[in-house]
């Protein structure tokens, strides 16, 4: 099996299918609708996919696994994570970590070495396979373990990664990283250990450039493979930005300085004819260390959406424009060359 750690669309497109919605994120979908997802976007030549346990508490991996399975398996990547390992309860909650109409299981912390062997042999269980193209240590940082930050920290460095490097070496796994929010864990994380590829969220975009100046000349160099997720920042960069309508930024209500500046950049579209999801789509692919941006989508017509914001022709002058106006750093790189 090619081992590589990520595969385009098989028209070159630089888009990956992320698992999130697939495990009802925020609002349910059924078996046929999350099928349809998946049908698409391979349909439309994607060939790398994401999930996770936490994704629905199993409910995005089954899903996944089911609409691939019939599909080559050298054909496609995909990876999953750990960190959380589930437990079956016969009364759950309508509504888990923002997961509605889950899988009858609740969730709990668990990065040592028997739980994370543990994740890895239940994701395939879920998933119907022998192997996983990547696994990813899922949301390590201070925001999330809070006190407890540093000792968590402490176990991914002694017990984790090095369960993770034998279970590579067994053949259940072929790449290993971090899946997070927080750049500034990564770059606790590289200083004491290799990474093979890193999933980001929401940490280099159009909005949030605050991985540009350290983690992402360190991923170049280190040669970690970047999958960006959250390109969009959870929303306010999905669509039009409006100031009378509410704004979600990183999950949660929009503070007015990320509103303000979004609603600048969207000034700045509106004077060029460029949309704001193009701009962001293409912004984020634009820096030499993203391999791939894995995308949420809850429809065919999202994902289509997306292909043809990343296609879309966006002037040189744009960008320039951007920087001008102080909206984007000038080291950031951006596409306006290739337009």
């Amino acid at each position: 099996m090619n081992t590589s750690a990520f595969l385009p669309c098989t028209d070159g497109a630089r888009l990956g299918l992320g698992g999130a919605p697939l495990g009802n994120l925020f609002e349910a979908m059924d078996d046929a609708q999350a099928r349809a997802v998946v049908d698409a976007a391979w349909a439309d030549g994607c060939r790398s996919f994401d999930t996770a346990p936490h994704y629905g508490h199993g409910l995005s991996e089954r899903r996944l696994g089911d609409a691939l399975r019939g599909h080559p398996r050298s054909s496609l990547r995909l990876s999953s994570k750990v960190g959380r390992l589930l437990t079956p309860q016969a009364q759950v909650p309508p509504e888990q970590h923002s997961y509605v109409n889950t899988l009858p299981f609740v969730q709990h912390w668990d990065l040592s070495a028997s739980g994370v062997r543990r994740s890895v042999e239940d994701s395939l269980q879920r998933l119907g396979l022998a192997q996983l193209d990547a696994v990813y240590i899922h949301d390590i940082d201070a925001g999330t373990h809070g006190a407890q930050a540093d000792a968590v920290l402490r176990q991914v460095l002694e017990e984790t990664l090095p369960e993770l490097a034998r279970l590579k070496a067994q053949g259940l796994l072929s790449h290993i990283g971090l899946g997070v929010n927080d750049h500034q864990i990564v770059e606790q994380v590289l200083r004491q250990a290799d990474l093979d590829v890193l999933m980001l969220a929401g940490r280099y975009t159009l909005l949030d450039q605050s991985a540009l100046p350290t983690l992402m000349p360190q991923l170049l160099r280190r040669c970690v493979a970047l999958a960006l997720g959250g390109v969009f920042n959870s929303g306010i960069l999905a669509t039009r930005v409006a100031a009378d309508r509410p704004l979600s930024f990183n999950y949660a209500p929009a503070a007015k300085a990320w509103v303000d500046k979004a609603l600048g950049m969207q000034a700045v579209c509106d004077q060029h004819g460029v949309s704001l999801p193009a701009a962001a789509l293409q912004f984020a692919l634009a820096h030499p260390a993203t391999q791939i941006v894995m995308l949420g989508v809850r429809s065919a017509d999202q994902w289509q959406a997306a292909r043809q914001a990343e296609r879309e022709v966006i002037p040189a002058g744009f960008w320039q424009q951007l920087r001008h106006e102080g909206w984007i750093p000038a080291e950031a790189p951006t596409p306006g060359a290739l337009a």
